[in-house]
């Protein structure tokens, strides 16, 4: 298990010059957002860096050392691991299993480039208001992400509409409906939601 503090990148590139050896290890600076789920919660935490045994992520809430978690860095690629050290915003994971970053990093970048790829996306079930130039109605939000959300409604919000967005805690976004069909529907966000407000669930429930 290795305990070993990382420090703070200061780039954004995945490339191999990234790549720092320490103690057989190699490391890379990363800068991604992972969908981390934890004992009936999940977030969107930052990334910092990744290694074959561990990696270092960055998230306000409390974190304990010793916690489990599966952190989705994309729909395909799942890693496990625990919480070995956790202070000032920021812990190191320790795997379950080793891994081959540089296959995982170029996996991850193939994924990005394809037609298909999308952002992480949390599940909740929590209502919001959808504030059109006709009314206000309540939807219910079923996943959310920095730039979408996917809602169930019932047919009055067709595709193209323009409307605000207020989520729990008065969270408001401009957004458009993006698609609609049989009862459920996306909502493309004008201006993204802040990485800080999706860092768990716990906030949207109603």
């Amino acid at each position: 298990m290795n305990q070993r503090r990382l420090s703070d990148p200061v780039e954004e590139q995945q490339s191999a010059a990234d790549t720092d050896r320490r103690g057989g290890d190699r490391y890379r600076t990363v800068w991604r957002i992972a969908k981390v789920m934890r004992n009936g919660d999940a977030g969107l935490w930052r990334v910092r860096n990744i290694s074959d045994k561990g990696m270092m992520l960055a998230a306000d809430v409390p974190i304990e050392v010793g916690e489990k978690l599966e952190i989705a860095l994309s729909d395909t690629v799942t890693i496990r691991g625990e919480v070995v050290w956790s202070e000032a915003g920021r812990c190191g994971v320790s795997f379950d299993k080793e891994v081959d970053v540089a296959d995982v990093l170029k996996q991850l970048a193939a994924e990005q480039r394809g037609s298909g790829y999308r952002q992480p996306r949390l599940p909740v079930r929590t209502q919001a208001q959808a504030v059109t130039d006709e009314a206000t109605t309540s939807i219910e939000l079923v996943d959310l992400s920095q730039n979408g959300a996917g809602f169930v409604h019932d047919g009055h919000l067709e595709v193209g509409k323009e409307l605000d967005l207020i989520l729990a805690g008065g969270v408001k976004r401009r957004a458009i409906v993006r698609w609609s069909r049989a009862g459920r529907g996306g909502l493309w966000l004008t201006q993204p939601l802040e990485r800080t407000d999706l860092e768990s669930i716990h906030r949207f429930e109603s």
